[in-house]
């Protein structure tokens, strides 16, 4: 029985900060790059539930068993996260759901899981999801490392794309990177300490277990995919390793989005996959309380999913983020001038009552006349008829903008607010934000999609919706 990935996607915001311009805040010289910063909408959860969607693109979302979520930065501290991540996904309430916090090999820790609930037969198919947009200690080395990002994969028995051959993992108690409750910003040590006798201590023991496990060498995989805290030091251990850093380590994401915490190893593994082909072998590995090693092989099933959203298309679409000033308000990371309107409010019993609307976007089709309404009303609003309809999911739609309007006082982070009213593809029409967007390209019939967005903090939670972006890519 084979087991593996069935599917993948990895998903990065779409706003960049230079390091450059994170040095100059600070007066001091930093080496070149940039990170990718998540959005004032967007949040760990938001962005597992974009790299979901991509990766269940063309997929039945009712095959899904099960559903993990990985993260450092959940927004709940005491409140399940996959819950909400299902909902959005309009997954099976019967699907199991857990979270996994507190390590950055989070992802790989449920790839175990995974394999293990796969192999017991507890699932047929299960969705792996992983967000980060951690907040790290202004003017620090953390500062210019940490990146924001979301990766999932689909991992099954049947139509697999990448085969699990075989995997190890190690457990240790060092302390590398920590955290607790009352901590804003994640603490560590010396970093020449971590390095030496944590980083490469660990993870080459469960690269070497796992090579002498499946009787492999270094060249004998084409393409590695290892979690590290910057391309130097990765390189280094895998030219210590016998591995060719040059042929077989692709860096870039290092430089062009960061360290992404626990959704890191899924974001470099999914950037070797979309240039793999049939046949290549590949070593995952993920590092964080001990290390979790993978072997993996590609199979003939990855050419058919060459038409769903890539990463690469993220990586493309991006938008330099104008300033150090912005990037604090993003964060909300200084004490802000109080604001001049009354605190947002939520309701629990609309928010429950109404949850298919709001989270999984569902509205309603017309039995009579087909026409398709959202928000959902008992009478069509063609022809009138009355308590007729059936429920249709539009989260998947694409759409263009029939008209907008721009606010330039409104009380958001990122002035202007700009309203849109969306014609959706296959009919409807959609009423929100839009977001990831430069307001001098915003025209009347822009191509859009939507996505799962943060809309404001009330009564002491998140209240998320779907908002309109540009295409991306």
């Amino acid at each position: 029985m084979d087991i593996g990935f069935v599917s993948f996607s990895g998903y990065i915001p779409v706003h960049r900060l230079p390091r450059q311009v994170i040095g100059q805040a600070w007066g001091k010289q930093v080496r070149s790059g940039e990170k990718a910063v998540a959005n004032w909408d967007e949040d760990s959860l938001t962005m597992a539930v974009q790299a979901g969607l991509d990766t269940l693109s063309g997929f039945q979302r009712q095959s899904v068993g099960a559903l993990y979520f990985a993260s450092l930065s959940p927004p709940y501290l005491e409140k399940q996260s996959a819950s909400i991540i299902a909902k959005v996904l309009d997954l099976n309430p019967s699907a199991f759901a857990v979270d996994i916090a507190n390590s950055a090999r989070g992802a790989t820790l449920g790839l175990r899981l995974a394999m293990d609930a796969l192999q017991a037969g507890s699932a047929e198919n299960i969705l792996i999801t992983a967000g980060e947009c951690r907040i790290p200690p202004p003017n620090s080395e953390m500062e210019l490392n940490f990146g924001d990002g979301g990766a999932a994969v689909l991992v099954g028995k049947k139509d697999v794309a990448v085969k699990i051959n075989d995997c190890v993992s190690l457990t240790s108690e060092f302390m590398d990177i920590w955290r607790r409750d009352l901590d804003r910003y994640p603490q560590t040590w010396e970093d020449r300490f971590l390095i030496v006798e944590g980083y490469n201590v660990l993870l080459p023991q469960a690269i070497s277990a796992l090579m002498k496990k499946v009787k492999a060498q270094p060249k004998d995989f084409q393409k590695v995919a290892v979690y590290g805290p910057d391309s130097r030091n990765v390189g280094a251990l895998l030219r210590k390793m016998g591995f060719d850093p040059k042929t077989q380590f692709q860096t870039s994401l290092f430089d062009s989005v960061g360290t992404a915490g626990a959704a890191f190893s899924l974001l470099l593994l999914a950037q070797v996959l979309e240039g793999a082909a049939p046949g290549d072998r590949i070593l995952l590995a993920g590092y964080g309380d001990g290390a979790d090693a993978f072997d993996l092989t590609v199979t003939d099933q990855i050419l058919k999913l060459a038409q769903r959203k890539k990463m690469g298309q993220y990586l493309r679409s991006k938008m330099t983020l104008g300033g150090y000033g912005r990037y604090l308000r993003f964060r909300n990371l200084m004490e802000w001038e109080a604001e001049r309107r009354a605190p947002d409010k939520s309701s629990l019993n609309v928010l429950h009552r109404e949850s298919s609307q709001i989270l999984s976007l569902k509205g309603h089709r017309c039995k009579k006349c087909g026409t398709i309404q959202y928000p959902m009303q008992r009478i069509c609003t063609q022809c009138q008829t009355q308590d007729q309809f059936e429920e249709i999911l539009l989260s998947d739609r694409k759409g263009r903008i029939f008209t907008f309007s721009m606010d330039e006082r409104a009380m958001v982070p990122d002035l202007p607010n700009i309203l849109t009213i969306v014609d959706l593809e296959g009919g409807g029409r959609f009423y929100s934000v839009m977001t990831d967007r430069d307001p001098d390209k915003v025209a009347i019939d822009m191509p859009v999609e939507l996505t799962f967005r943060k809309m404001h903090e009330g009564s002491g939670i998140n209240n998320y919706f779907w908002k309109v972006r540009p295409l991306q890519g």
